[in-house]
């Protein structure tokens, strides 16, 4: 199924495959999401919808096997604080679902912050705009059509006791 960041991109002739995987409910984690589309989690980014104090809605793009550092979120987009918005305003605010969130071809443009990480790659995986779909392109690609800011705003996971 093309999905509008499909579109968005064939629009502008950058070239981009499409992997689909079977979608759990229960587990959306970018760990699960990397081992069914058969790449290591560092090389899949999931999209976090955040607010800062002075931006507003913003995306951040952080690797798969990370998660978001709020302050240095902020340092990098130049807010003096930075939170991640609730569940409920995620489909409003972006025409996006959990784990179906992307910063290609939404229906409003934010200010998208990329994790330093994704160019390390020659290629990454982002959510296409719906569960069960990632895009996998080159980081310059990706960057491009974001227009991403990049910079270190992910950290490594703290462990979870179970």
């Amino acid at each position: 199924m093309k999905t509008n960041a499909a579109r968005l991109l064939d629009s502008l002739g950058i070239r981009y495959e499409l992997r689909d995987y079977d979608v759990d409910p229960e587990d959306l984690s970018a760990e699960t999401v990397a081992a069914k589309v058969g790449m290591p989690p560092e090389q899949v980014f999931k999209t976090l919808v955040a607010r800062g104090d002075r931006t507003g809605v913003l995306m951040a793009v952080v690797p798969g096997n990370g998660e978001l550092d709020l302050k240095a979120l902020a340092r990098l987009s130049g807010d003096r604080k930075v939170d991640t918005v609730p569940l409920k305003e995620l489909q409003p605010l972006t025409g996006y679902i959990r784990g179906g969130v992307t910063a290609i071809g939404g229906k409003k443009e934010y200010p998208v912050f990329v994790d330093e990480t994704l160019e390390l790659f020659d290629t990454v995986a982002v959510s296409a705009g719906v569960r069960g779909t990632q895009i996998v392109l080159a980081p310059a690609d990706y960057l491009r059509v974001t227009q991403g800011k990049v910079g270190p705003i992910s950290r490594e996971k703290t462990p979870t006791h179970g």
